[in-house]
């Protein structure tokens, strides 16, 4: 009798032992996500939460009601490669680095360039992209080379780097909303032209063949920019996460292919 009870409790105890295991092995596992998302300071556990503007074809925009873009793709890559869900905030760039600053979001993924004011206040990861400046003119333009804008109207985003080197080839910038929108004032003789990234136009005319736009090449006047995912100085993990994670996708292919799918050439080397 006395042999049976101890077997018993032997058995018992075994029991009670594997269910605590088990319990603190699902605990481990979940807490995993929940430590990793606290050491990076993600506003929501398990999740990349990225601003991007989402009518930017072809870097975010939107198809048939859902977010899509170069972009869009890149930054779920991105949050997969940090064992995250990728989670998308639209918002329109004149108040998209300001986000950031209001915790909105952890990242900003929307072609914004590294400049020196910019790196005061902010980190950039690794670029993805390298962008060299054009300007979009009317065909029956007399422009000839960017140098010639100054005195002129240049359509830009008020906040964008594009607008500061509008400014500094001596243009007085007409603020609009977005690149279509600065496209269609080029285009109905409102101002001059507009300068945005090869990468940009390179979408624009795939998809307008017919324009009556042409380009112009910045050549030496506008340095070419490095474009990267942008953070908050508190969030110095994290930008060194999400740049092992682009170099990654760089280097296993996957950048130069979204690049060739969405712009129709290699916009990610120097």
């Amino acid at each position: 009798m006395q042999k049976w009870v101890k077997q018993l409790g032997i058995l018992a105890l075994g029991l009670a032992l594997a269910v605590t295991l088990t319990a603190c092995g699902k605990s481990s596992s979940s807490s995993r996500t929940s430590a990793a998302s606290s050491d990076l300071k993600l506003q929501q556990s398990g999740t990349l939460t990225i601003g991007l503007e989402g009518t930017f074809k072809p870097y975010s925009y939107r198809k048939n009601g859902q977010l899509t873009g170069f972009e869009v793709d890149l930054g779920k890559a991105v949050a997969k490669k940090l064992g995250l869900k990728a989670k998308f905030v639209p918002t329109k760039f004149d108040s998209l680095i300001a986000g950031l600053d209001v915790n909105k979001y952890d990242v900003v993924i929307n072609d914004i360039a590294e400049t020196p004011a910019r790196e005061k206040k902010y980190l950039f990861s690794t670029p993805y992209i390298y962008s060299k400046s054009q300007l979009a003119v009317k065909k029956s333009s007399d422009i000839k080379k960017i140098t010639e804008i100054k005195g002129t109207k240049i359509a830009q985003t008020t906040t964008s780097n594009n607008a500061a080197d509008a400014k500094r080839l001596g243009a007085t910038v007409t603020p609009t909303d977005g690149f279509q929108q600065s496209i269609d004032l080029v285009s109905q003789g409102r101002v001059a032209g507009t300068i945005n990234s090869r990468e940009a136009f390179y979408a624009y005319f795939k998809q307008n063949k017919h324009t009556a736009i042409r380009l112009i090449d910045a050549g030496s006047a506008i340095k070419t920019s490095k474009i990267g995912a942008i953070f908050t100085k508190k969030h110095s993990k994290l930008q060194k996460q999400v740049s092992k994670a682009i170099q990654e996708l760089r280097q296993d292919g996957t950048l130069i292919k979204l690049s060739k799918q969405y712009f129709g050439g290699d916009v990610t080397q120097k």
